[in-house]
This record gives C-alpha cells, sequence and structure tokens, in this order.
C-alpha cells in the first residue's frame, strides 16, 4: 500500500459517522478496539518469536552470559596485571606510613593443607653477631609459602618378572602378569584416566590432546587415545550397570534429556541424537543416600526411548512437559511430578521481551516459592511438606485464581496466555511438590547434570556414531556421579582402573565413587 493515499483508502472503510446512532457508534469503536488489541497481540508475538530466535542463533541466555562473564574476566585479568607491574617495589617501612593507602586487594585465601610442602631454609650467613661477634641464638622463624606447579609428565614403568628355575627337577616358577584395563594396552590406568577427564569432563578433544602430548616428547595418534577409550567403556560396563541400578532404585528420579550432534554414518553429515539423564539426589530432604546420575544415549527423541529407560521403575518422575514422558504416567506406576523452573522461564521470557507487568507479577508470586523452598532446605520430607502446605499452598491457591482470573481477560492468542495455560495445564504434577516433601518445586537437578555436556558439545562434535554415544553416556554417568560427591573424578576413575580387572564381579558395586571414596557429601546446591 502506497503511504500517501493510505489515509484515504481507510477514509473510505469508515462509515459517515455523522449519520451513525449512539449504539452504531460503540459498536464501530469496540470493533477497532478489537482490531487494535489483535494488532497489540501479533506485535507481541513478533517480539517474542524475534527473542526466542535469537536465543536460538546466538545460544541460551546462560551460555551467551558466560560468554560476557569470560570477556569481562579477561579485562579484569588484564587491569590487574597492568596495576601489578606498574606497582613500585615495596617501601621500607618508615616510607610506608607516608605513603597514601594502596587500593584494596582480595583477601588471600590459605594455600590448601593437603597439597604437599617442600621446606626450603634460607639462614643467615653470619656465624656470629655482626656487631659484637657474640654467639647467635635460635630466636624464631618468618615463614611464607609460594604456591608451585609442577607439569605433568611421563614416566614408563617397567613390570619384570623373574623366571626361578628348580635345580633338581627344572620346574619353572614365575609370577603371573598383572591384568591390564585393556589387554596388551600401552597406556596405564593413570593416562587412561587422564584422556577420559579430559575429554569428558574438561571437553578437551583428543586431537588437542596429541599436540599436548606430542610437547612432552610423546607421540601418539588420535585413533590409539579412540582405541583407549573403546577399550575401557567395555572394562567399565559392570560398573555403569551398577550405577544405573542404584539411580533407579530411588524412589524419586530428575529427568530431562539434551540434543547433540552425531555423524550421520556414510555421508559425513551430522544428525541430532539425545542425551538422558537421570537423577538421584535427596540431599535437599535432608537423605543421607548418596547422590547419583545415570546418562542413556539415543539417536532421536521418540518416546519410546525413556519408556524404555524407565521400564522398571516405579516412583516419581520430576521433569518438564514433554509430551514423550506422558505414557510413562497413565497406569500410575510413575507419578508426574513437574517442574515450576519451566514454567517461570515462559513468563520470564515475556518479560525480557516486552515488560509485561503479568510476567512481572507471576515472577514476583513465584520468587515468595522459591523463598520458602530456601528456608527448608536440608530439612526432612515430613517437615518439608509441614512448611509447604501451611505457606506455600495459600500462595499457590492464590496464584491458581489469580492466573484464571487473567486469563479470562486476555486475548487467547497472546503469548501471555500461552504461558498461563502452560501452568494452569499442568497445575496438579505443579502442585503436587506441597503433598510430598520428598519432591522439589524444580527439576534443576537435572539441568545441571546436563551443563557438562552443553559445554562438551560446544568444543567438538559430540560423537562420531551412535556406538560413541552410548560410549559417552557412560563415563558421563561415572564422571559426573563422582563429582556429585565431591570426588575428583580423575582421582576416582584411576583408582577405578587400577582395580577393576581384578575385581569381582558381583562386588562391582564396591568400586562407585561414594564406596570408593567415603566422605562426607558434597553440598546440595541450591535451585
Amino acid at each position: 500500500m502506497n503511504a500517501a493515499d493510505s489515509p484515504s483508502k481507510r477514509e473510505k472503510q469508515l462509515p459517515d459517522l455523522d449519520t451513525l446512532d449512539v449504539q452504531s457508534l460503540k459498536a464501530l469503536v469496540l470493533a477497532k478496539q478489537a482490531e487494535i488489541d489483535s494488532h497489540t497481540t501479533e506485535i507481541e508475538n513478533l517480539k517474542l518469536l524475534i527473542l526466542k530466535l535469537k536465543r536460538m542463533h546466538f545460544g541460551p541466555r546462560s551460555e551467551k552470559y558466560e560468554r560476557d562473564i569470560k570477556q569481562l574476566e579477561l579485562r579484569l585479568e588484564d587491569l590487574e596485571t597492568n596495576r601489578a607491574a606498574a606497582e613500585p617495589p615495596p617501601l621500607a617501612p618508615a616510607a610506608v606510613a607516608l605513603k597514601q593507602e594502596a587500593p584494596r586487594k582480595p583477601a588471600r585465601r590459605p594455600l590448601p593443607a593437603e597439597l604437599p610442602r617442600e621446606t626450603e631454609t634460607i639462614a643467615p650467613v653470619q656465624e656470629a653477631c655482626p656487631d659484637c661477634g657474640g654467639k647467635l641464638r635460635h630466636l624464631g622463624d618468618d615463614v611464607s609459602e609460594t604456591l608451585e606447579y609442577v607439569p605433568a609428565r611421563f614416566k614408563v614403568i617397567r613390570t619384570v618378572r623373574p623366571k626361578l628355575s628348580c635345580a633338581d627337577c627344572s620346574q619353572i616358577v614365575q609370577a603371573p602378569a598383572p591384568n591390564r584395563v585393556i589387554d596388551r594396552g600401552l597406556a596405564g590406568p593413570g593416562l587412561l584416566a587422564h584422556v577420559l577427564v579430559s575429554k569428558y569432563a574438561d571437553h578437551l578433544p583428543l586431537y588437542r590432546q596429541v599436540e599436548i602430548y606430542q610437547r612432552a616428547g610423546v607421540d601418539l595418534d588420535r585413533s590409539t587415545l579412540a582405541d583407549w577409550a573403546g577399550g575401557v567403556s567395555r572394562t567399565l560396563k559392570p560398573l555403569v550397570d551398577a550405577l544405573k541400578k542404584y539411580v533407579l532404585a530411588s524412589e524419586k528420579l530428575h529427568g530431562d534429556d539434551v540434543p547433540v550432534p552425531v555423524l550421520e554414518p556414510g555421508n559425513g553429515k551430522t544428525k541430532t541424537g539425545r542425551l538422558w539423564t537421570y537423577v538421584r539426589d535427596d540431599r535437599a530432604a535432608g537423605s543421607e543416600a548418596p547422590a547419583a546420575v545415570w546418562f542413556a544415549y539415543s539417536p532421536d527423541r521418540k518416546g519410546e526411548h525413556p519408556a524404555k529407560h524407565l521400564q522398571n521403575y516405579a516412583g516419581i518422575l520430576q521433569a518438564d512437559g514433554y509430551a514423550g514422558f506422558n505414557k510413562l504416567y497413565e497406569t500410575g506406576r510413575i507419578v508426574e511430578a513437574a517442574c515450576w523452573a519451566h514454567a517461570r522461564r515462559k513468563f520470564h521470557d515475556l518479560y525480557q521481551a516486552h515488560r509485561s507487568p503479568i510476567a512481572k507479577e507471576a515472577l514476583e508470586r513465584i520468587a515468595q516459592l522459591y523463598g520458602i523452598e530456601q528456608e527448608i532446605r536440608g530439612r526432612s520430607p515430613v517437615e518439608r511438606k509441614e512448611v509447604r502446605l501451611a505457606r506455600s499452598r495459600p500462595l499457590l491457591e492464590a496464584m491458581q485464581a489469580w492466573l484464571k482470573a487473567t486469563l479470562s481477560k486476555l486475548s487467547q492468542k497472546s503469548d501471555v496466555a500461552v504461558a498461563i495455560r502452560y501452568a494452569l495445564e499442568r497445575w496438579s504434577a505443579l502442585l503436587r511438590y506441597c503433598e510430598d516433601g520428598r519432591i522439589e518445586m524444580d527439576n534443576n537437578a537435572a539441568e545441571r547434570a546436563l551443563r557438562a555436556v552443553a559445554l562438551g558439545r560446544k568444543n567438538y562434535l559430540f560423537a562420531g556414531s551412535d556406538t560413541g554415544g552410548e560410549r559417552a553416556a557412560a563415563f558421563y554417568s561415572l564422571l559426573g556421579s563422582a563429582k556429585l560427591n565431591g570426588i575428583d573424578p580423575e582421582a576416582y576413575l584411576t583408582s577405578v582402573l587400577r582395580q577393576i580387572a581384578d575385581y569381582p564381579i558381583n562386588r562391582i558395586a564396591e568400586l562407585l565413587p561414594w564406596n570408593l571414596f567415603p566422605s562426607k557429601p558434597a553440598a546440595v546446591e541450591a535451585a
């Protein structure tokens, strides 16, 4: 439409206002107001769509913030380095008193007590008093500590097995060869653990590891490292099965999934596989049972995969609104507990897009509920249920009434209405945490478990095949469970690989992280 003649066209669309009675004028105004509301809704929809597309193109908001934080940290590092380089040498005590107060530096934390110490004693060169020649006696020590780094190094372990023969009958006696993690493998347990932790916990692809090892004078092919990973995964399968059994024995699970790029065999293109996570973590409800996570890989996102994973499970499943989970709830064997973080996220996106006052109020109401959860974190299920029924339930009932009343006043096609319907359609599942103190308010435990996957897939192609995806799921399970219990993943995996070849299969659960490294469980992360 040409801008010049658009007003006249609009005028032709209007009837002669002078000929209309009051009722007709009211009807015309209402019709035009409805048209304006429709346009407003479309504008809101477009703004939200733009926001979503930006997030899809530039990555999730958390990843963008991560990049921003990294840039700020680099800038801060430069500023602090420049300041340190420009600082003059330390002044004498008298001069310090005259100097203006220096900028405050962060308090220095003590160095970890468990680190090994090497003592270097610097004694005075004088053997007698430099003033009178008298005998010097020990008065005390000034002790300072410096943190030093010893670069990782390779070493070769030679295994020598002497052969002995009987002087009378020529019988040969020799100790049996020790079992290796990989038959006829070159790598020891420590190196294997380092390679796997570097890739699956520190997100360092194998080809970069090859470059690092070359600088240390060791030439290893990427294919060799890949063969080691495959061999270790076969060895660890019984342990992963024991971990799965432990996780699925829980009364409550957190479940979620994430897309991962996988190489499509034959044509060199990538397809989208899925990595599913199931977390057992009841520390927020006062449980002392170790937290653990089990990952499973599938080539797609069909609902048949979680159905297979949980075919023998009975209990509570805390998850998002993925439709593939719905069949699991039909028999009642698995009880649905919805995630308030997902419901909140929809209002958050709306508020970020166009500062919706309705979205703002929803966020404030949900924040009150989270405040109560923060107060009762770590208490028993019975206590949590009592507090929730007394304090959270009235807030939820008021919120439900407000959502219904607000929805009745909105265009059903608006994004605010969509966000409200998402919550109301799942209201029973969202309310379930009030009725059972074991249930969390959200599914953040599963989302935290998937962070390592999200970081890794930014650095390299997740897997070269479906088999590679299954292998990665096994390593994520063991390393993730170690981290959940505050255990160094590399120390844990090294210890496992030193023992597993000779370990009785019926006692394999003894090699799970909390059994191998019994210690105080790591503190539960706040939602």
